[in-house]
C-alpha cells in the first residue's frame, strides 16, 4: 500500500502501474471535503515520490465517482476574508496541478456522478472511460458560484469554449453519449467494463501506445482561438446567457466573462483569474441564498427519508374529484408508477381529468421524454370510476372534491365506509381545518391533509398536514406517497391556512392595502417582479382565481381575526362582483385572450381602474423600496409566527415551503433567509416604522429578543 487514508488509498497493481481509489468513510457517497483534500494532497506527495510509478488508475469504490464538494462546509468558508478564501483555492488548484503534471499517464473510470469537484478531479486526467450510466457535469451555477479547482479552464481547453460555456452556463449534468460527443470523455463502455477497460488504457499509454503528454499539453496553454474568432464566441455568448439567466442570477454571466478573460492564458494564470471570479460570487448575498436552499433541500430530504421505515406501502391510490387538479394528481401518480382510481360523481368531469392527463402525457412525447407507447402505459394506470367498486383494494385516498366543508365532511364520511381499516384518507383541501374535517371521521387517525399546488405536474411541494389525532403513521405514508410521486412532502401542523396560505395572504393583504393608497397595481407588479417573484401580486390573484382567493381570505380572517380580518371591501371583492375571476374568466385585474398557445395572452384592461377607483381612500407618493417593505413585512412576520407556534418545525422548511409553494425568489433563499440578510434588529425596526399600518405589521415579542442578542435564524 503506497498511501492509505480515510478517504483516499493508493496501491500498486503491478508493473509500475498504481490505483488511487476514492472512498470516504462513513459516507454513502466521496465528497471533496476537508478531510479528501487534505488526503488528495498527501496521495499526490506520495504518487511524485514513487520511483517506479508508470501510470495512474483513478477509481472510485463506491456507486458514484465523486459527487463534488461538500456543500456544508461552503457557507463557513465564504464568510472567511476574501484573501483568506483565495488562498484556500490557489492551495487546492496547487494539488490538482501537481496530480496533472504527473511525470506518467493518467486515466480515470467515471461511474455514476462526477460532478463539480468531481468532474473537475477527472478533467486533471489524460484520459476519461466513461460508464453508460454515468453523469458528468459543473453545476455550481445553480449555487450563485463557478467552478473553482479549474473547471472554466481545462473544460474549454478540451471540448472548445462554446461547449464550454453550454455546459458551464447551464450547469446541466450530461450523459455519456452528449460527453463523448463533445470530447469530454474518451471512451464510453458498459458499466460492468468500466475498471477493466480504463486499467487497459493506462497501460497502453504507459508501454507508448497513446501520447499521454500530447493530450495534456492543451490543457496548459492559452485557448487556440484568434481575437475575432474570441470577440464573435464570446460577445454573442455573453448576450445569451445573461438573457437566460436574467439578472438575479449572476454566476452563469461571470463564468463566461472569466472564461474570456483567462483566454490568452497559460494554467496557471488561467487558474488565478478562475479563483478571482469565484471569491468574488462567493461574498455575494446570492451565493450565500443559494447554498442555503440547496442545505434546506438535504434537510427536508433527509426529514422525509425518515418516515420511510414507520410507512405503509401505496400499492393502490385514489383520488375523488376529478377536473383539472384531480387529473393532474392521476397523472403524477401514474406517471411515478402508483396506479391509481380517479373518481367523480359526474362523466364531464371524469373526461376533463383524463383530458388533463393526456394533455401533460402529451406534452412529455411532444419534448421526446416518452415515447408513445410509454403514454399508453401511463394512461392505463389510471382507472376512471363513477362508483366506489373498487375501493375496497386502496391503500391511500385523496380527496379532491370543491373546498366547502360541508362537502368534504360528507364525502370523507362517505369513503370511510368504503375503503379499509388501515387505509389512508387524505385532503387536498387548500385552507380548512384537518381536525374540523376530521369531526365527520370515525377513525381520524388514519386522517391527514396532502396539499398539492396547482399546477400538480409543475408545483413540486406537498403539505402533509397533521392534525390533532392524525397517527405518526399515517403522516408517514402519506409523506413517503408524496416522495413516490417525486414531490417534495413538507409535515406542517394544523392550522387555518396551514404554512403556504396562511403566509400569503399576509402579503397580498398589504398588496389590496396599496390599492387603496391609489397605488397603481400593475406597478406593483413590475415592482414585485424586479424583486424576483415570477409574477406580481395582481396577476398571481388572477392565476390563483378571485374567487379562490376570496374564499381563502375569509377562511384566514375567521382563524386570524385580529390580522387578517379586512375592514370593508377590498379589490378582490370588488372584481369577484364584477364575475372578474381572473384567467378562468377571461378578466381579472387583467384581460385574458387565448392565441393559441398553452398560457393565455395578459392585456391592460382599462375598466379595471374604473372599478377599483372607489376603493381609493387616500393617494400616497410611494417609492418603489415602500412597496417592497409593505408587501414583504407582513409575509416574513407571519412565517416568524409559524415557526413560533410550531406549525413548521425548522426555519429550513419554512423557507422551502414559500419557494417551492409560492414561488418566493430562490436566489433570496426564503423569507427567514431573507429577514437574516437584512439583518434581524434592522428588520424589526423596519417593521415598528410601519406599526401604523396594524397587526399585520407587529413584531413578535421572541423577534425583538432575537434582535436584541444579534440572533439569525440560520447559524
Amino acid at each position: 500500500m503506497i498511501y492509505k487514508g480515510k478517504a483516499i488509498r493508493v496501491q500498486a497493481l503491478g508493473d509500475g502501474i498504481v490505483e488511487m481509489q476514492f472512498d470516504l468513510e462513513g459516507d454513502s457517497v466521496n465528497k471533496f471535503n476537508r478531510l479528501t483534500l487534505n488526503e488528495f494532497r498527501q496521495a499526490v506527495d506520495a504518487l511524485r515520490a514513487e520511483a517506479s510509478l508508470k501510470g495512474v488508475l483513478v477509481t472510485s469504490a463506491k456507486s458514484m465517482f465523486i459527487v463534488g464538494a461538500d456543500v456544508t462546509e461552503f457557507l463557513e468558508l465564504f464568510r472567511a476574508p476574501e484573501e483568506e478564501l483565495r488562498g484556500w483555492c490557489l492551495e487546492i488548484n496547487r494539488i490538482f496541478s501537481d496530480f496533472e503534471d504527473l511525470p506518467v499517464p493518467t486515466v480515470v473510470a467515471i461511474n455514476g456522478m462526477a460532478l463539480g469537484g468531481g468532474f473537475e478531479m477527472c478533467l486533471a486526467c489524460d484520459f476519461r472511460v466513461m460508464a453508460e450510466s454515468a453523469r458528468v457535469g459543473l453545476p455550481e451555477v445553480k449555487l450563485g458560484i463557478n467552478p473553482g479547482f479549474g473547471g472554466t479552464v481545462r473544460l474549454p481547453r478540451l471540448i472548445g469554449s462554446d461547449n464550454a460555456i453550454e455546459w458551464i452556463a447551464a450547469g446541466k449534468e450530461n450523459g455519456a453519449a452528449e460527453a463523448l460527443k463533445v470530447g469530454a470523455v474518451d471512451a464510453v463502455v458498459a458499466d460492468e467494463r468500466l475498471r477493466e477497460a480504463a486499467l487497459d488504457l493506462v497501460r497502453r499509454a504507459a508501454a507508448g501506445e497513446l501520447d499521454f503528454q500530447s493530450r495534456r499539453q492543451p490543457k496548459l496553454e492559452p485557448l487556440k482561438l484568434g481575437n475575432i474568432e474570441q470577440m464573435m464566441a464570446f460577445e454573442s455568448a455573453k448576450a445569451y446567457v445573461a438573457a437566460q439567466a436574467g439578472p438575479h442570477y449572476p454566476a452563469p454571466l461571470a463564468a463566461v466573462k472569466t472564461i474570456q478573460k483567462a483566454a490568452n492564458s497559460g494554467r496557471e494564470a488561467a487558474l488565478e483569474i478562475e479563483v478571482g471570479g469565484f471569491v468574488k460570487l462567493a461574498a455575494t448575498s446570492v451565493a450565500q441564498s443559494l447554498v442555503g436552499l440547496f442545505l434546506n433541500e438535504q434537510e427536508l430530504k433527509r426529514r422525509a427519508r425518515k418516515c420511510d421505515k414507520n410507512a405503509r406501502e401505496v400499492k393502490l391510490a385514489a383520488v375523488l374529484g376529478a377536473g383539472i387538479m384531480g387529473g393532474g394528481i392521476a397523472y403524477q401518480s401514474a406517471l411515478k408508477g402508483t396506479p391509481i382510481l380517479m373518481k367523480d360523481i359526474r362523466e364531464e368531469s371524469i373526461r376533463l381529468g383524463l383530458a388533463e392527463a393526456d394533455k401533460q402525457l402529451g406534452k412529455r412525447v411532444e419534448k421526446g421524454r416518452m415515447t408513445v407507447r410509454q403514454m399508453a402505459e401511463v394512461l392505463n394506470g389510471i382507472r376512471p370510476t363513477l362508483s366506489y367498486g373498487d375501493f375496497g383494494q386502496v391503500d391511500l385516498v385523496i380527496e379532491a372534491v370543491v373546498e366547502k366543508l360541508e362537502v368534504k365532511q360528507a364525502v370523507l364520511a362517505e369513503v370511510e365506509a368504503q375503503v379499509r381499516e388501515d387505509s389512508v384518507i387524505a385532503s387536498n383541501t387548500s385552507t380548512i381545518s384537518i381536525s374540523r374535517l376530521a369531526g365527520s371521521l370515525e377513525h381520524p387517525e388514519r386522517f391527514c391533509g396532502m396539499h398539492f399546488f396547482n399546477p400538480v405536474p409543475l408545483m413540486p411541494l406537498v403539505e402533509v398536514i397533521r392534525g390533532e389525532r392524525t397517527s405518526e403513521q399515517t403522516v408517514a405514508t402519506t409523506v413517503a406517497y408524496a416522495r413516490k410521486m417525486g414531490k417534495t412532502p413538507i409535515v406542517v401542523n394544523d392550522c387555518p391556512g396551514f404554512l403556504v396560505n396562511r403566509v400569503l395572504f399576509p402579503y397580498l393583504s398589504g398588496f389590496t392595502r396599496l390599492l387603496a393608497a391609489g397605488i397603481d397595481f400593475q406597478r406593483i407588479d413590475r415592482v414585485m417582479e424586479a424583486f424576483g417573484w415570477p409574477m406580481g401580486p395582481a396577476y398571481l390573484l388572477d392565476v390563483v382565481g378571485i374567487d379562490t382567493a376570496v374564499h381563502a381570505r375569509n377562511v384566514l380572517a375567521e382563524g386570524y381575526p385580529e390580522r387578517m380580518k379586512e375592514e370593508g371591501d377590498t379589490a378582490i371583492d370588488v372584481l369577484l362582483r364584477a364575475g372578474r375571476l381572473g384567467q378562468k374568466s377571461g378578466a381579472g385585474f387583467y384581460a385574458y385572450e387565448r392565441d393559441g398557445s398553452p398560457k393565455p395572452k395578459k392585456l391592460e384592461d382599462p375598466q379595471v381602474a374604473e372599478l377599483l377607483r372607489p376603493l381609493v381612500r387616500e393617494t400616497r407618493e410611494l417609492d418603489d423600496e415602500e412597496i417592497i417593505n409593505r408587501l414583504m413585512l407582513p409575509l416574513c412576520l407571519e412565517t416568524v409566527r409559524c415557526l413560533e407556534e410550531g406549525v413548521v418545525e425548522s426555519a429550513a422548511e419554512a423557507d422551502m415551503g414559500l419557494i417551492y409553494g409560492i414561488g418566493f425568489p430562490p436566489f433570496r433563499g426564503g423569507a427567514l433567509r431573507y429577514l437574516d440578510a437584512l439583518g434581524v434588529a434592522r428588520f424589526v425596526e423596519l417593521a415598528d416604522r410601519h406599526a401604523d399600518l396594524g397587526p399585520l405589521y407587529q413584531p413578535t415579542e421572541k423577534l425583538r429578543d432575537m434582535a436584541r442578542q444579534g440572533q439569525t435564524f440560520f447559524a
